[in-house]
């Protein structure tokens, strides 16, 4: 029996089918409770969900709504945000473990090691400018997946009911000094920068970054961000 700290994972979803069922594998018996904090999928993201033992909540759409939800629902004293293409690799929970037990930690979060499933040069040079990213601007993204405690989300406003940049929203309010990074990789589905291209989609998701530092409204930005997908 586990005797580290009570842990949910959330899970925003939104059409997350062909992702979801890897996570949720990777998240079992590793967590006290996942809560699916869903935007109105239309394929089997539910189906798949219950059938691993999760609760599913049906949420506004948006993924700091989402998230928000799920934040409100969830009954432990630390959470675990995660993306749905995000599956949690190998001594997560180890790593995890030690950050949740040691009192410093208290007022401070976590975020992953990001890596992708995908064995191309490509890949480990966007490793390399995420690594190089957190370590020199403080600015990890959502699927790193971030591990707080309840009571210091709150302390910071929490997640804001935004439909995108809830990730970089919500760092900066935590700032650099309460971010810690922990020795274990969350592995990313690389399927959308194959199908998107490598370089367009690393320069979408930095001119996202670049709008929201300038101060364009979030819900500008998501439009932006669907019309050129």
């Amino acid at each position: 029996m586990r005797t580290e700290p009570e842990l949910t994972a959330i899970i925003p979803t939104l059409n997350a089918a062909p992702g979801l069922a890897a996570t949720l594998r990777a998240l079992a018996g590793q967590v006290d409770a996942i809560i699916i904090a869903d935007g109105g999928s239309t394929d089997a993201t539910r189906v798949i969900a219950e059938a691993a033992g999760a609760r599913v909540i049906e949420t506004a759409r948006g993924r700091g709504s989402q998230i928000a939800a799920g934040v409100a629902a969830a009954a432990t004293p630390w959470l675990l945000v995660i993306h749905a293409d995000t599956r949690p690799g190998a001594g997560w929970r180890a790593a995890a473990a030690a950050f949740m037990a040691d009192p410093a930690n208290a007022g401070r979060a976590a975020h992953f090691r990001f890596a992708l499933d995908d064995a191309s040069p490509q890949a480990r040079r966007l490793e390399r400018a995420v690594a190089w990213r957190c370590r020199a601007l403080g600015l990890p993204y959502g699927d790193q997946g971030l591990l707080v405690r309840r009571d210091t989300l709150a302390a910071v406003g929490g997640f804001h009911p935004i439909p995108i940049m809830e990730d970089v929203d919500l760092v900066r309010r935590l700032g650099r000094a309460r971010l810690v990074g922990l020795e274990a990789d969350f592995v990313t589905s690389a399927a959308r920068w194959r199908e998107e291209g490598w370089l367009a989609r690393s320069a979408r998701n930095l001119s996202c970054l670049a709008l929201w530092v300038l101060g364009v409204p979030p819900a500008r930005i998501a439009r932006l961000y669907a019309r050129r997908r």
